[in-house]
């Protein structure tokens, strides 16, 4: 792991707390993600599956967590399934975990080589009655590629097809949303390695740098304290940030443009997501300023929203009809826009503001966790309004995180320079 070590006391209290939430006489098992190939003989490098980490904070391809609170052997009640290290894997793969390791690192007692798991988890099978199997339920999942976990299900249904089946995903959703004070030391170590990512690219923009190379001196950064990116990032200068999803990052930045940055480091798979916009050439236009401004007014506004009791619908919808203002005031819509009967997932902002306000944030960047639900204290959600015009090469985001509390929003990122004359400052060596 290329990560500090964690206590695993983290790890302890999270099976703990499944465990309570388990039927009785129930076997649970979260299996590790596959390692995906890519051409040839090659393949991608293992993305950690987040809920067996939230569980064991191990990383390693082809582990196992079974958890059977009741086993009549207390033994057997938490088990942690590794492949068996050996010469052969040391020489063409490298370290694999050991049992004492794996153990220290978990929390958990019992470690079995993955040759015993058939044997123990039908003697496991026989005593329960309810089985609870993962998958994965984020509402914007695509399920083309089938997982490790689901084929598992899908054996386990054929071997035991008299037992009664369980999803294991929303009590892990409900568990993982809500963050602990360990959690979000790590998350909080995520934003400070993208706090100073941000700060070393600020002095580095100019007109003419390739946007490739903007994104090389934040990996350059992550890299340097122990983390990675946290998703693809976006490196959009001019009109390429009308493209929500701009990934390319292969362009010259143009003076007099603006350069939207949507980059956020993992650091113990803990991601942080962070968005800013800047002048490229170290000063907004007026123009650029206004937008700007507006959209950091909603930004503002909408984080002193972000309370506990406050659903996300409901949330957007306020957000929506600040940025209506906004839009009005920045003459993209008139009187006349906003006067016209819409639906209410439709309205006016909708042309320039056409995304969602946020999302949960956590081992997923877009964490897992239902958009229905009412926000509680304990999650940490992004807020991220924005406006794009392509008419006129000009978008603008703005984002930060936020932690929600019983005693209201707690901004994440309120260290990291937002404000227009502390970025233009920063970027003339100011």
């Amino acid at each position: 792991m290329r990560h500090a070590p964690i206590d695993s006391k983290l790890f302890v209290d999270n099976r703990r707390r499944l465990g309570e939430m388990l039927p009785p006489t129930a076997v649970a098992v979260v299996n590790a993600n596959d390692v995906l190939p890519t051409n040839a003989d090659g393949s991608l490098p293992l993305h950690a599956n987040a809920d067996l980490f939230y569980l064991t904070g191990v990383e390693q391809e082809e582990s196992i967590l079974v958890l059977a609170p009741n086993a009549a052997e207390e033994k057997h009640r938490e088990i942690l399934f590794l492949r068996e290290p050996s010469e052969l894997l040391k020489t063409w793969e490298g370290h694999k975990l050991g049992k004492d390791e794996a153990s220290s690192i978990s929390g958990v007692k019992t470690i079995k080589w993955l040759g015993d798991f058939r044997t123990v988890f039908h003697q496991l099978m026989c005593e329960a009655e309810h089985v609870c199997l993962n998958s994965n339920e984020h509402a914007r999942s695509s399920r083309e590629v089938e997982t490790r976990d689901e084929r598992f299900v899908a054996d386990c249904r054929r071997r035991y097809p008299l037992h009664s089946y369980h999803r294991l995903a929303p009590l892990l959703h409900r568990l993982r949303l809500v963050k602990s004070p360990p959690e979000l030391e790590l998350l909080e170590r995520a934003i400070k390695i993208t706090e100073d990512g941000f700060r070393r690219v600020l002095p580095f923009v100019r007109p003419d740098v390739n946007e490739c190379e903007v994104e090389a001196e934040f990996i350059h950064e992550f890299t340097r304290q122990r983390a990675k990116f946290a998703y693809a990032p976006i490196v959009a200068g001019g009109a390429n940030a009308c493209v929500l999803h701009y990934i390319a990052n292969d362009q010259p930045c143009r003076d007099g443009d603006l350069l939207l940055l949507d980059v956020g480091a993992s650091y113990a798979n803990y991601n942080a997501d962070l968005t800013r916009t800047i002048p490229i050439n170290g000063r907004f236009t007026k123009r650029q300023r206004d937008v700007y401004e507006a959209v950091l007014r909603v930004m503002r506004a909408s984080i002193a929203g972000a309370v506990v009791g406050k659903i996300n619908r409901d949330w957007r919808r306020e957000a929506q009809a600040m940025m209506n203002d906004e839009l009005l005031r920045l003459g993209l819509l008139t009187d006349e826009d906003l006067a016209k009967p819409h639906d209410p997932d439709e309205p006016p902002c909708r042309k320039y503001f056409m995304h969602g306000l946020g999302h949960p944030l956590g081992l997923d960047v877009h964490d897992v966790g239902s958009p229905h639900a009412p926000f509680e204290a304990g999650w940490v959600i992004t807020v991220e309004p924005g406006i794009y015009i392509p008419d006129e090469g000009l978008g603008v985001r703005i984002e930060n995180d936020v932690l929600i509390t019983a005693d209201g929003p707690v901004d994440l990122m309120a260290n990291i320079p937002v404000e227009a004359e502390e970025i233009e400052a920063l970027m003339q060596g100011r």
